[in-house]
């Protein structure tokens, strides 16, 4: 029985907008080959499972997390090659750092000052939870579509950035779904236009284990640029271990939106442990990359398939029936991402991510028997 919203206590103090909103959506991999969330498909060895258990059994867990986060501070710092003078904020994966943008930027509008209400500004199409939190945390948002290429529309952008003010404008650096990194001149453009405005520029590296170029490098020219990094597709998305990296000032005055002990003593210490172990998850991000050239080249092949450029773990290609060939795969025990009503621009596209060279071989099967 579906009841309705008068006899459920408490729903109408729930903001309509909210009710309105579709819930993201995690899809039952349950016997299939997953290669629909662009996780890293290697596993720990025995040896170092035994050994990460024995590490997280010692963790005091009747204790709020403590020095440890200091210490996974540091090893990020290492690993990363943080600027000396820059800060770094630990969330509980790259998604809390999202939500916690908004809402320190979150400044309602105001008559007296004739203040806008804030917005977030991204591409589209593009990552689903910049829309959505800005949502959530009652800011506007602001989606420009990308060239038919999937490439920044230099115009657009800054025309959009002229009309709306951004507080926050995104760039993920490679995109999702699409995969490909910006030209270098067009990211510029763009954050130059988003600085002269007053806002911040937020460099979304999810994917950069994967990626031939970095912003790091350039980070520090502009003051005004942020970069967002996850652990996820380093190897621990189960971890949940997101960081943002940008000036002190700016990382200190967000920090004030983060709920304390948001990293509990058990994820730290699996991160800790993981970079201890920094060749290991190199070697399957190489392996990775090696894999996505076979695949690329595999792909290309077939009939019918438009193939695009990636630089992640994942690939986006375009066929002549995105439900079909979805249904067809996962028939054959492959899951995969069916993106086609996601945005206009991605029509007939299906997203796969790199998995290991015999799930490879199976779905590169399954596809060409779906299509």
């Amino acid at each position: 029985m579906t009841l309705s919203s008068a006899v459920i206590p408490g729903l109408p103090r729930i903001r309509a907008d909210v009710q309105a909103m579709h819930a993201y959506v995690v899809q039952n991999a349950d016997g299939l080959i997953k290669l629909d969330a662009m996780e890293n498909p290697h596993r720990l060895s025995l040896e170092l499972q035994a050994e990460l258990g024995q590490r997280l059994g010692a963790v005091a867990l009747n204790r709020y997390p403590g020095p440890r986060i200091n210490d996974l501070q540091a090893a990020l710092r290492r690993h990363a090659g943080v600027p000396q003078d820059y800060g770094l904020m630990l969330g509980n994966g790259s998604d809390e750092l999202i939500s916690l943008l908004s809402l320190a930027c979150a400044v309602p509008p105001s008559a007296a000052n004739g203040q806008q209400k804030a917005c977030v500004l991204a591409p589209e199409p593009g990552f689903v939870m910049y829309a959505m939190s800005a949502q959530l945390q009652g800011l506007d948002y602001v989606g420009v579509p990308l060239t038919t290429d999937f490439e920044l529309d230099v115009p657009a952008m800054l025309a959009a950035i002229a009309q709306h003010c951004p507080a926050i404008t995104y760039l993920a650096y490679p995109n999702n779904p699409s995969a490909n990194l910006w030209d270098d001149a067009a990211m510029e453009a763009v954050i130059a236009a988003a600085g002269a405005q007053g806002g911040l520029v937020v460099i979304d590296e999810a994917y950069q284990p994967f990626a031939a170029s970095s912003y790091l490098d350039r980070l520090t020219q502009h003051p005004h640029v942020l970069l967002l990094r996850t652990l996820s597709k380093f190897g621990l998305a189960g971890v949940r271990l997101g960081y943002l990296i940008g000036p002190q000032a700016l990382i200190a005055q967000l920090d004030k939106a983060r709920p304390p002990y948001n990293v509990s003593v058990l994820n730290a210490e699996a991160a800790l442990f993981a970079l201890e172990h920094e060749a290991v998850f190199t070697a399957q991000a190489l392996d990775v990359v090696a894999q996505r050239a076979l695949l690329l080249e595999a792909l290309a092949q077939l009939p019918g398939v438009q193939v695009f450029p990636s630089e992640a773990n994942m690939i986006l290609l375009r066929v002549p029936d995105a439900q079909k060939t979805f249904d067809g795969m996962k028939a054959r025990g492959v899951l995969i991402k069916n993106v086609s009503k996601m945005h206009s621009l991605l029509n007939h596209c299906l997203r796969l991510t790199v998995g290991t060279a015999p799930e490879n071989r199976q779905m590169l099967a399954a596809l060409e028997t779906s299509l």
